[in-house]
């Protein structure tokens, strides 16, 4: 049998797709997996293939070429500490394993050190575009050693999504700047997600559409400047119907959402860099107040809203609906590449933010037709401080947040939380003010806590015993 080019370790569904992704692409293959149920499965699913499929370690170890190119894709945490254990035993110097899960990445910056002073090589990288992109084309976000990237981007060019401007994957930088870009990437999914379920309440709750009108108005905007992946599904969710009861799907779906983590480390390394992404930090908490359904049953029998209901025009307020979405993205955009800034200079990721945007413009989750704005702003300005200062974000920024503005008072009116929406307004509110009432806080703290604060017409670090 002849020598396999990629090892992949774990044959769930992203791991099976992506070994005959890269197999269609002419690269072939060897697989395993813990688990023989699993494993007799994909050896089904991939009869006739240049793809082997090993019952053990030791015969998938011996069925790849050198050095080895081994793909992990096993859930993130400890199951990925366990692969490593036990495939550490077989490896040979220069071998490569690949971590394609959604770690942690200060997992990936410990697991990289443990493994190079074992005398190999680990690359931590970020996977995006779900079941049928691996099978056809992710986004691929790989981080590690360069001269470990040489080794690998052949087969990673073949296998990413491709665009006009290239192939979806590019070296992002050392140890784990992989899985901090994928982190950020699922960070901005959670908050555009957010919007989307806002925008849709709102036309459900306020103005009163059936989700089929909803899905009507969704698929009107992603055929526009607006349109998305994201866009795209959702007009597919709403427009299923329940075999069963004849409604729409979605209106028969528990309001609970779930989460696995990347969201949450998003928020957290954002409070740590100290950088602010509130419209993408409360996507977070909307979900974990989504699961508090027993609390918003009850607290619906005792606490009372408005009563009042919408009587303006509701044609005008879809169209306000569409410019406050669109603005809202903008922000978690902005939100996200800013900390990704952040983030580089900090852990020394040499992150280049036009070729993020690249990457992101096929075969990922958040993949949108506004990437390509951003990517040309950022090759224009590479230091960019925020993208709500680049020229062609600023200026629709100015054209349409009073549409940010029209949508929360229709909502605060009839009692319908829009708090993404609000979150992104009242981030550009802040962002804009050349004076805001922290001056107030610190004197707080300084009374409190003799913290000490700067004043405005003199140099130096001053205290005042505010009651004397």
């Amino acid at each position: 049998m002849n020598k396999r080019h990629l090892g992949v370790v774990g044959l769930g569904v992203m791991g099976k797709n992506l070994a005959l992704n890269a197999e269609s692409k002419g690269f072939s293959a060897a697989g395993f997996d813990a688990d023989p149920e699993k494993t007799q499965k994909v050896v089904a699913a991939v009869a006739g293939k240049q793809i082997t499929v090993t019952s053990s370690l030791q015969d998938f170890i011996a069925a790849l070429e050198k050095p080895r190119r081994i793909l992990v894709m096993v859930p993130a945490g400890k199951a990925v500490d366990a692969v490593l254990r036990d495939l550490k035993p077989h490896l040979e110097p220069e071998d490569i394993v690949i971590d394609g899960g959604n770690s942690y990445f200060k997992d990936t910056e410990r697991r990289a050190e443990e493994m190079e002073a074992a005398g190999f090589r680990l690359f931590g990288m970020g996977v995006s575009g779900g079941e049928e992109g691996a099978l056809h084309g992710p986004s691929l976000m790989p981080g590690g050693s360069e001269d470990s990237y040489q080794h690998l981007e052949p087969l990673l060019t073949k296998m990413a999504a491709q665009t006009k401007d290239g192939a979806c994957v590019t070296y992002l930088g050392p140890r784990g700047a992989g899985h901090y870009v994928k982190m950020v990437h699922n960070g901005i999914e959670y908050g555009i997600l957010q919007l989307l379920c806002e925008v849709y309440d709102l036309l459900k709750s306020v103005l009163g559409f059936p989700a089929e009108g909803i899905r009507d108005v969704f698929e009107e905007w992603n055929q526009s400047d607006l349109n998305s992946y994201l866009l795209e599904i959702t007009t597919l969710v709403l427009g299923k119907t329940d075999p069963d009861t004849g409604r729409p799907l979605v209106e028969l779906i528990v309001d609970e959402a779930a989460q696995k983590g990347t969201g949450k480390w998003t928020a957290q390394d954002s409070m740590d860099l100290g950088v602010a992404i509130p419209t993408l930090a409360y996507a977070v908490e909307a979900r974990i107040l989504s699961g508090q359904k027993k609390e918003r049953v009850a607290a619906s029998e005792i606490l009372s809203g408005p009563k009042q209901i919408f009587t303006g025009d509701r044609l005008q307020m879809v169209d306000l609906l569409r410019q406050a979405y669109r603005i809202a993205v903008i922000v978690c955009y902005a939100q996200g590449f800013e900390q990704l800034r952040v983030a580089s200079a900090e852990y020394q990721y040499g992150l280049d933010y036009a070729e993020i945007a690249r990457i992101w413009k096929g075969g990922c989750i958040i993949r949108s037709k506004m990437l390509d704005l951003i990517q040309q702003e950022f090759v224009a300005n590479p230091a960019c401080p925020n993208l709500m200062l680049a020229p062609g974000f600023s200026s629709l920024i100015n054209k349409y947040a009073g549409a940010l503005r029209e949508v929360v008072k229709a909502a605060t009116d009839v009692g319908t939380p829009c708090l993404a929406i609000s979150t992104s307004l009242g981030y550009i509110d802040s962002y804009r003010q050349e004076r805001l009432p922290a001056n107030l806080l610190q004197a707080l703290r300084d009374c409190f806590g003799a913290h000490t604060y700067h004043r405005t017409d003199k140099p130096g670090t001053f205290h005042t015993e505010w009651g004397k």
